[in-house]
């Protein structure tokens, strides 16, 4: 076989990696089913670590790729788009209001595929890539907020079957969120001074040992502090004279 016609085993490791996440996806869609609603919940979470480590390794190995780049999308629409409305359905709106939720569903899984198909345009940009902000709440960060209800109650603070209007009109809030001009924080922009990297370490490994022992209500209150944040950008913008 020809020199050209061979592929580096390493270039396909950032795709394996996106396929493993998709697979999280769809493997929590199964357990939500089989109202398993824990383990699903966990595997949308390790299906967003995928999708951070995915593009990362692609950088890394000198992989990235046009096809890479569509599996990628594809991926998240999956496991951003798809996998955490139908377990917020399961969890909290399969019941008297089912037929009506499901259509606030269908608007978060709707508006996570424009968000992906907004981003993919963007990227083919000259400036797309350096962009400091993402325009509109990117699919993992909307699917973290979007599971918010079945934080709630896997801690125990809220039972959101008990208010399923209310779990429907937030979920189609955040759907909203993602397709947005708002521009919200990357954090590949954010810098921080060396002698502060410290800290960051140890509060991060502090933030590791509260996930063991408190887990469902730490990523409750990530999800709070991330929309006080996008509120407090919001505020901001329609300042007169101020921009983001």
């Amino acid at each position: 076989m020809p020199a050209r016609d061979r592929l580096p085993l390493l270039q396909l490791v950032p795709n394996l990696v996106t396929i493993l996440g998709m697979c999280a996806g769809l493997s929590a869609i199964r357990f939500t089913f089989d109202e398993r609603f824990e383990l699903a919940a966990a595997l949308i979470i390790f299906a967003a670590v995928m999708d951070g480590f995915d593009g990362m390794l692609a950088r890394k190995l000198n992989a990235a790729s046009s096809f890479g780049a569509e599996l990628d999308s594809f991926a998240d629409f999956v496991s951003f788009g798809v996998a955490p409305g139908i377990l917020v359905f399961g969890y909290a709106l399969a019941g008297p209001f089912a037929g009506v939720g499901w259509i606030f569903v269908l608007i978060f899984a709707v508006c996570a595929c424009l968000r992906l198909a907004r981003f993919n345009i963007s990227r083919s940009t000259p400036d797309g890539a350096a962009s400091r902000h993402f325009v509109g709440v990117p699919a993992p960060a909307g699917a973290m907020l979007g599971l918010l209800p079945v934080f709630l109650g896997l801690s125990g603070l809220v039972d959101p079957s008990h208010a399923p209007v209310l779990v429907a009109l937030y979920l189609a809030g955040i759907g909203l969120l993602m397709v947005s001009r708002l521009p919200t924080p990357s954090l590949k922009a954010v810098r921080i001074a060396r002698e502060n990297a410290i800290w960051v370490l140890i509060g991060m490994t502090g933030f590791v040992g509260l996930l063991f022992l408190r887990s469902w209500l730490i990523f409750v209150i990530a999800d709070l502090l991330y929309l006080a944040v996008l509120a407090w950008l919001a505020l901001r913008q329609k300042r007169p004279g101020r921009a983001v």
